[in-house]
């Protein structure tokens, strides 16, 4: 894959607002799934380590983002510097992890890859970006909600802040993310329902039709 800055993929993911966070075992569905983010608007895609297979599948989409141009592609669900070393070989821009490892921190330094950790407490939060995190995960995000995000803004400011799990394409939803600061938003489960990921057509658009909620919402 063609060498990037983190600096660009931090400023996507704030232009466009919104990261998918997706997995599954089946390569074609897998495939699909990246085309329609991208189709719709995705600049920045998080694919999740949650299965025996997570490697095959990631290996192939890697090939399909270098026919993608403008498009990242990350690895979620990395719980170990072991798996993050791994997954940056096979082609990864950045690593994000539900937990603040900072075995983590250490091998995305080494590479020189964005490192998204998972923070649920202000201490995680000032940890973490003392280890050098520049976007932090919110996590789990329907838990902690979007008074936790405007309420350690003001304590630590400057923080990207990424609230992931539980966050959904609704107008309402997005409207108080965003208006509490977040830097952007993970969206999974909610955008990506087994009825939704069986139509192409259908979840491009319903992916641009929230990418333009989340336009709305900020101006």
């Amino acid at each position: 894959m063609a060498k990037v800055s983190n600096n660009e993929i931090v400023e996507t993911m704030k232009s466009t607002g919104m990261i998918p966070v997706f997995y599954h075992g089946d390569v074609e569905i897998a495939r699909n799934v990246l085309k329609a983010s991208y189709e719709g608007g995705v600049r920045v895609f998080e694919f999740t380590n949650r299965g025996e297979n997570a490697m095959d599948v990631f290996r192939t989409i890697v090939k399909e983002v270098k026919q993608l141009p403008g498009m990242f592609l990350g690895i979620g669900t990395i719980m170990n510097g072991k798996d993050a070393q791994k997954f940056i070989k096979a082609g990864a821009h950045f690593i994000v992890s539900p937990i603040m490892k900072p075995a983590m921190a250490k091998v995305c330094k080494e590479y020189k890859k964005l490192w998204i950790p998972g923070c649920a407490t202000l201490t995680e939060i000032v940890n973490a970006k003392e280890a050098g995190a520049e976007v932090i995960k919110i996590f789990p995000a329907s838990i902690l909600g979007p008074t936790f995000i405007s309420s350690v803004l003001p304590v630590v400011p400057g923080l990207k802040l990424m609230p992931t799990g539980g966050v959904e394409p609704a107008e309402e939803n997005i409207k108080v993310w965003f208006k509490a600061g977040v830097h952007c938003v993970g969206m999974g489960s909610q955008l990506f329902s087994k009825e939704a990921i069986t139509d192409v057509k259908a979840l491009t658009k319903k992916i641009a039709e929230t990418l333009s909620v989340i336009k709305k919402v900020r101006l």
